[in-house]
């Protein structure tokens, strides 16, 4: 049987919520992360949407996240545990993409991407409209911006660099005047 893999590219990086045999650095070329999704449910409500990261599609674009490998006999209750999660508004997509691990490995991962014709797709915020609305959203699962730092943070710990996510993580920490909660 064909190993399941999962790329992860935002809170799935620090929270994937299923066992993995295998956690490795990859990359994952045409598409970027970016805070393009408006968060109605874990990091917002209707009423006050906060911001989620989201997988958009760019040409030349390489997003570097984590790719795992679910553990044997665990692939059905992932994929529907990763599901009820990620597609829980019809926002992201559900897709198998090729992904190049760190040790030069190709593999087919799961992968969840922006729908740019759902109605919480943002398209392009500009960094401070993205500072404003992840400094005062709160949803079912916290706080906005503990998501964004923790994953700036994680991505950082892996040593990922994206100078933009570390950009916004400052800003919107100057906008909470420097404290984290």
């Amino acid at each position: 049987m064909t190993p399941l893999w999962v790329f992860g590219y935002g809170s799935l990086i620090w929270d994937p919520g299923f066992a993995a045999t295998e956690r490795v650095i990859a990359s994952l070329s045409g598409w970027h992360r970016s805070f393009c999704m408006w968060s109605i449910h874990h990091r917002g409500t209707p009423e006050a949407p906060g911001l989620v990261l989201a997988l958009d599609a760019l040409q030349d674009a390489h997003c570097k996240g984590v790719a795992f490998r679910v553990a044997p006999g665990t692939e059905a209750r992932t994929l529907q545990d990763l599901r009820a999660r990620e597609l829980v508004s019809s926002a992201y997509i559900e897709r198998v993409l090729p992904v190049e691990l760190l040790d030069g490995r190709r593999i087919e991962a799961v992968t969840y991407v922006v729908d740019p014709k759902h109605a919480q797709y943002t398209g392009t915020l500009s960094m401070e409209r993205q500072a404003e609305i992840i400094s005062g959203a709160r949803g079912g699962r916290g706080e906005n911006c503990a998501y964004l730092w923790s994953t700036s943070a994680h991505l950082a710990e892996l040593g990922i660099e994206d100078p933009e996510l570390g950009a916004l993580a400052a800003r919107v920490r100057a906008l909470r005047g420097g404290v984290e909660h």
